[in-house]
């Protein structure tokens, strides 16, 4: 395959998680939420491959970047706020419905934009703020683990809650270690790595998200912990650095 052809694999990758979160508004509008946090989680999985494919067919580029940002925009910031508007926000006043609504979408651009300004050229073990799909696949996780519970899509007061803190997580100076969920490098830890991705996706199809929102807890909990005990080793945030990686979960 000449390069040509190979350096559209990342961006097709990029394409179906756009469509995923296309569709997951559209289930969202439709009253299927359940639906819905299925296909973001699923979008959430090509946007963990595609930065990874792209660099190991060694065709990384900053339009591939920026795509993924859009992608990442459509399935990651819409989609929640999608799903708080048309699930949680019911008997508020408008307004302040509207304004809950709104905070994945702005704090998770604002996500975004700053992870394209602030990209280093030496990659760093951890991000600076709570990376957008991980936020959105915290709040679906949320929806997912009550339907499973109690038969119902949560709480509205804890979703609202929980919505208001991740959004000022997406934000924050705290560090949250990125998560080597998927590498194709060979080796003995990698393949345990990939071994325990496949394990992973199996118990989220066969107990049906159940286990999703108890693991991204503990994750974002021990990484909030993590940084008050050691806060002084975060990055510059106002400084201005370049670098090829897309952000990935």
């Amino acid at each position: 395959m000449n390069k040509n052809r190979k350096r559209h694999i990342p961006n097709i990758l990029t394409v179906l998680n756009m469509f995923l979160g296309f569709l997951a508004i559209g289930m969202l509008i439709k009253g299927d939420p359940i639906k819905a946090g299925w296909l973001v989680l699923f979008a959430g999985v090509f946007d963990a491959v595609d930065g990874k494919i792209a660099r190991l067919l060694g065709i990384p580029s900053r339009f591939g970047t920026e795509f993924d940002s859009f992608a990442d925009t459509t399935s990651f910031c819409v989609a929640p706020s999608v799903l708080i508007y048309t699930t949680y926000v019911h008997g508020l006043p408008p307004i302040l419905g509207g304004l809950i609504s709104f905070i994945p979408l702005l704090f998770g651009t604002i996500r975004l934009a700053r992870f394209n300004v602030l990209q280093e050229k030496d990659p760093k073990p951890y991000f600076i703020g709570l990376t957008t799909p991980m936020n959105a696949l915290f709040i679906f996780g949320y929806m997912l683990f009550s339907d499973k519970i109690s038969g119902n899509t949560g709480d509205p007061r804890i979703a609202i809650l929980l919505v208001i803190i991740m959004g000022l997580l997406m934000i924050s100076p705290v560090r949250f270690s990125k998560i080597p969920l998927i590498s194709f490098r060979k080796g003995r830890k990698n393949t345990s790595q990939l071994l325990g991705v496949f394990a992973l996706l199996v118990s989220l199809i066969f107990l049906r998200g159940i286990v999703l929102f108890p693991l991204l807890s503990v994750y974002i909990l021990w990484c909030v912990v993590a940084w008050v005990i050691n806060p002084h080793e975060i990055v510059d945030s106002m400084s201005i650095k370049n670098s090829s990686e897309r952000e990935i979960l």
